[in-house]
């Protein structure tokens, strides 16, 4: 366990080092910089800003000096949004606003997902199954500004039921987390239902069938670890993903969370923001991706993570 942890750690940092060069050099590739506006400045004064934050020189020393500083946890200070703050703390203000967002949606899309596709599988083939499958299918082929549009427009303009803007109540929570929930919450149901069709037609199932075990329990007591397996697998990059809030979900909503700020700093051209929460959220999905290798030993036994099989 120790000797596989160690090599996916590796594999981490080796994957945001390239994150973090791959990211400096496309963005140093498009035209222009954080300084120039509408109003350009003198260019005695855009050389002298340049220089000040070390812009003036060819870009591979640029990344050189970056990487040596992000290593130490410096992350430069913002050269327009917040000017001169630290790009670490504004991520830090920034992240747990998403992250509240993100954590009610994570739990809404597994606890309604999963049962979803359990119910779906256990009655494969009637009524029931069929009607769950075209609102999986349905969830998944909407794009998740759509959603937030149309609840934004029914639920908040028109029937004025619910706040449109911010997070001033418990109920300024519901649209942006439904709207975040929606597509994994179908797709973890689609899922689990691909898995569960797989393990009830094991024998193990049949004969606790034939024992008159209770249907709620063969399904989420005997087959459903099994069927969580590949479930598990999706939640590692869900959770990573729908924990930054979700761009689009909070530029909709005026959320203040990183997702928005990193809109915004992308259309200001501020490197430093840019750069710190790309290399941010490189490393949580990387984190959440080791997180859930790891919990497999746990889930199933079997699992040989030095091998990366079953026993």
């Amino acid at each position: 366990m120790i000797k596989f942890i160690a090599k996916r750690v590796a594999q981490a940092l080796v994957v945001i080092l390239l994150i973090t060069c791959l990211t400096f050099l496309l963005m140093n590739l498009v035209p222009g910089g954080p300084f120039l506006s509408e109003k350009n400045p003198p260019p005695q004064v855009l050389a002298a800003m340049e220089a000040k934050y070390g812009l003036d020189k060819p870009v591979p020393v640029q990344l050189k000096n970056y990487i040596v500083h992000m290593v130490q946890g410096d992350f430069g200070v913002s050269l327009k949004m917040q000017k001169n703050r630290p790009v670490t703390t504004i991520i830090m203000e920034m992240f747990p606003v998403s992250a509240k967002v993100g954590v009610i949606a994570l739990v809404g899309a597994v606890l309604i997902g999963v049962p979803i596709g359990c119910i779906a599988a256990y009655n494969r083939g009637n009524w029931i199954d069929s009607t769950l499958r075209v609102v999986t299918t349905l969830g998944v082929s909407i794009p998740g500004f759509v959603v937030a549009t149309v609840l934004l427009i029914f639920l908040g303009s028109m029937w004025k039921l619910l706040p449109t803007m911010g997070l001033t109540s418990w109920q300024s929570y519901i649209m942006p987390c439904f709207s975040l929930a929606f597509y994994p919450m179908c797709y973890i149901g689609r899922l689990a239902r691909s898995s569960m069709l797989d393990v009830i037609n094991q024998e193990y199932i049949r004969t606790a069938r034939a024992k008159g075990v209770p249907a709620l329990s063969i399904v989420f007591k005997h087959a459903l670890r099994n069927a969580f397996i590949p479930v598990l697998t999706y939640l590692g990059p869900l959770t990573a993903g729908i924990l930054t809030g979700g761009f689009v979900v909070e530029t909709v909503f005026n959320i203040p969370g990183l997702g928005r700020y990193f809109v915004q700093s992308i259309m200001n051209r501020d490197y430093p923001i840019i750069m710190g929460t790309t290399i941010f959220l490189a490393a949580f999905i990387v984190t959440m991706t080791l997180i859930v290798d790891i919990l497999y030993k746990a889930v199933d036994p079997r699992i040989d993570l030095a091998k990366g099989g079953s026993k």
